[in-house]
Parts: C-alpha cells; sequence; structure tokens
C-alpha cells in the first residue's frame, strides 16, 4: 500500500479520485451494461439466455430454475460443520431484523385527529447473490431472511452458477417461506427481475451487492420506465468492497488482516487505512504486504487502489474518514462513534474482525459503497416494507382544524384545495 501524506500536493487529488469512484467506476461499463438490458427487456428469455450462456455458461438445456430437489440435494451433501454456520447466521440475522421491524401505531393530536401509520411489505423482491470468484451463501441468508421477516409474499433470487453452498442456503432459507431460485447473474438477471421475461415475473425492487456490472444495471433500470409499469426500485449501489480502518493505536497486524481479508473480494475493492501516526501506517503496509502475499486478487486490489493516509492529527482523520463514506468501518474504541457520521457498518476496538459481519453477527452485510454512506446505512429489514400514513378526524376537528389549511391552501393559492375542506365541514349540517 503506498503511503500519502495528506500535507502533500499530490493528496488532494487522490481523495477527490476516491470521492467520485462510484460514477466513475460505473461509467467504464455502462455501454455495455445498457446493451445486455435492452435484449433482455426486448427479447425476454431468449435475451437472457444468450447473455447467460456467455457470461454464466448456461447452456441451451439447462433450466433456469433451480429446483427444490436441487436445493435439498445440495443440502443433505452439506457438512454438518456448514449447516450449523448456516442456522447460527440465519437466526442472528433473523433476530437482528425482527428487532428493526417498525411497528404499526397511532395517536390523537388533539381529540376528534387520529393519525398514524401502518407497516405493509412490499410485494415481490429480487435478491441477487454474486456467484462469480466465490460461492457466497452468505449473501443469501442475508437478503432473504430479511425479506421473508418484513413478510414480503415473493421472493426471487438470481446467482450465476450457484454453487452447492449457495444451493444448500437456499434450501435452509425456503424452510421458512418459498423462494424462487433463477441460475442467471449478471446484469442479464438485473434485467430479468426488473423487465420481466416469459420465465422470471418482474418484481418491485431488487437488492443485494454485485460487481460493477451488476451494480451498473441496477443503477439503470431504477432509472428506467417501461410500457406498463414505473422503473423497478433498488436498495442502493451495493459495489466492489470497501474498507477503511482508522486507528491511532490498533495493532498493525489485525489491521492488516481485515484490510487483506475485504481486499481479496474483488480486484476493485478498495482498501483505506488512515492514521496520524506515521510509524504505524508504515507497520500496517508492511503487514498488509506479507499478508496478502499469494493472494492475488487481494494482491491486485492492495496495488490498485490501497493507500495509507497519514493525517495531520486524529481530527483530520476523522473528518477524512466520513468524508470518504467508506462501506466497511473500523475504529480503536466505542467513544469513536461519537465522531462516525457516514459509513455503512462499523466494527469497534481489536476483537470484531469485519469478516463476522460478513457472515455470523446479524447486521446485514449488503452495505453501501461509492459513498452511498452519506445518505443512507446498510440493507435492512426497512427495504422490504412501506410506512404508510394514515390520517382520520371527526366533523368536530375538521371543523376546529380545517380553516387553518383554508388559510394555508390560499396563501399558496390553491383555491381547490381550501373549497374541498369548507365542502367536506359543510356536509354534517347538510345531513
Amino acid at each position: 500500500m503506498k503511503i500519502v501524506r495528506t500535507n502533500s500536493e499530490s493528496a488532494e487529488a487522490i481523495i477527490q479520485s476516491l470521492e467520485a469512484r462510484g460514477a466513475v467506476n460505473t461509467a467504464k461499463v455502462d455501454a455495455t451494461v445498457r446493451e445486455i438490458l435492452a435484449a433482455v427487456r426486448e427479447r425476454g428469455d431468449a435475451g437472457l439466455r444468450e447473455y447467460a450462456g456467455r457470461f454464466d455458461g448456461l447452456t441451451e438445456n439447462s433450466p433456469l430454475l433451480v429446483s427444490r430437489e436441487e436445493m435439498q440435494a445440495a443440502w443433505d451433501a452439506t457438512s454438518e460443520e456448514l449447516k450449523a454456520a448456516m442456522r447460527l447466521a440465519q437466526a442472528n440475522i433473523r433476530a437482528f431484523a425482527e428487532k428493526q421491524m417498525p411497528r404499526a401505531w397511532s395517536f390523537r393530536a388533539q381529540p376528534g385527529m387520529e393519525v398514524g401509520q401502518i407497516v405493509r411489505a412490499i410485494g415481490a423482491v429480487g435478491c441477487y447473490v454474486p456467484g462469480g470468484r466465490y460461492p457466497l451463501p452468505s449473501t443469501l441468508l442475508m437478503t432473504v431472511t430479511s425479506a421473508q421477516v418484513a413478510g414480503v409474499e415473493r421472493i426471487v433470487v438470481c446467482s450465476p452458477k450457484p454453487a452447492k453452498e449457495t444451493m444448500a442456503a437456499a434450501w435452509l432459507a425456503s424452510q421458512e417461506a418459498a423462494i424462487e431460485f433463477y441460475r442467471v447473474g449478471g446484469a442479464q438477471a438485473i434485467a430479468a427481475m426488473a423487465f420481466g421475461t416469459a420465465t422470471i415475473d418482474a418484481v418491485d425492487k431488487i437488492v443485494g451487492p454485485g460487481n460493477l456490472y451488476v451494480t451498473a444495471a441496477k443503477i439503470t433500470v431504477s432509472q428506467e420506465t417501461g410500457p406498463v409499469s414505473a422503473s423497478c426500485a433498488i436498495d442502493m449501489p451495493a459495489g466492489p468492497t470497501e474498507i477503511v480502518v482508522t486507528s491511532e493505536c490498533g495493532d498493525a497486524t489485525g489491521i492488516a488482516a481485515d484490510l487483506v481479508a475485504q481486499a481479496e473480494h474483488d480486484p476493485e475493492a478498495l482498501p483505506i487505512f488512515i492514521t496520524s501516526q506515521h510509524e504505524l501506517a508504515e507497520e500496517v503496509a508492511l503487514e498488509v504486504k506479507r499478508q496478502a502475499q499469494g493472494n492475488e486478487i487481494a494482491q491486485a486490489a492492495i496495488a490498485a487502489q490501497g493507500v495509507c493516509f497519514v493525517t495531520r492529527d486524529a481530527e483530520e482523520a476523522h473528518a477524512l474518514t466520513n468524508r470518504l463514506a467508506p462501506e466497511h468501518l473500523t475504529v480503536d474504541a466505542g467513544a469513536d462513534l461519537r465522531w462516525v457520521k457516514n459509513a455503512g457498518s462499523v466494527f469497534i476496538g481489536d476483537f470484531a474482525p469485519q469478516s463476522m459481519g460478513d457472515y455470523i453477527s446479524g447486521p446485514n452485510h449488503v452495505l453501501p459503497t461509492g459513498r452511498a454512506g452519506r445518505v443512507r446505512g446498510g440493507l435492512s429489514v426497512l427495504d422490504f416494507v412501506k410506512i404508510i400514513t394514515v390520517q382520520q378526524y371527526t366533523h368536530e376537528a375538521l371543523c376546529e382544524v380545517g380553516p387553518h389549511t383554508i388559510a394555508l391552501a390560499e396563501a399558496e393559492g390553491l383555491k381547490a384545495h381550501a373549497e374541498s375542506v369548507r365542502v367536506k365541514m359543510r356536509q354534517n349540517h347538510q345531513a
């Protein structure tokens, strides 16, 4: 990892390039993604199969749908050790999502005027589960379990070349509620879920992480409208992994371990260390080099994007961290939460490796990248529900409060708004 002092001439340019990482990276693949989306939108299953054959190795006779028999066979072939790990992960994810679940409520702001909210699940959700370099059964459990807790009626999973472990996780998840599982990935899978094909009905929202092609496709379909319906919603840009460790006194070996672990996800991963201690930065850089030996993907990510920033003081380190708004953030102690403003998920201290959050802890590992952490946190049960507000008045309350609405409406020049209140106020006397 290169060491950069923030008071150097090159530092600001490097920081600005990191701030622009989301838009710049997806722009690299935008033309290809739009071509794939158009093909699936216009030709349905034929377009989907064309690109799934080219990129996912899907054969002409392979069914798109993964059968329940395949999922069960994968579960039966899974070791008891891995089954136990999956069950624990699922239980922790479910427990965390249940704590997050919003509730319906109402109250009377004044006599005769009742306001509140009801909670309803989104009707159909697509969960994207990457399957390129590594099988990611953990992502299936993270996305599907949260949707199930929310009460989503139809859950679709798309994953390219699904590994035995991913199909086993699907079988475990399907014991809670039925899921549809399709063996397609990439931008073509996003297109199928967004626009619908003869085999895969369209969903209302797509969630889950992916590579640049998947991220670009999610962004694009969320902005497009079709001949029948509005655009498909998405959770967030959840692209290549990002990790920032901000530390003044951490253990160099442990810090490096986290940086290398997240860097091995993808050559596009972003590993950053921030400190005001130059000696610690040098120790971390050396440890990263040592621990990444033999890990080609991690080495590629570190060589391309890895940076150790040495700041003037701890306050500048904190400000730079919030400016980068990282997906994963590790800090020294619980007191550091006071200055954390922008991050997808925070890990505290020497004994909270980020890998625990990837699998077991319970908080979702689908997290905002490309500085989306400035405006939202990670995937949660809230991404699968709608908060619908409710209002009710008695005639007496309307007559008391209505004149204030009339005054505001007339001040804005909206005469019909004012008149609609007057009409309702008169109705009781006319009856």
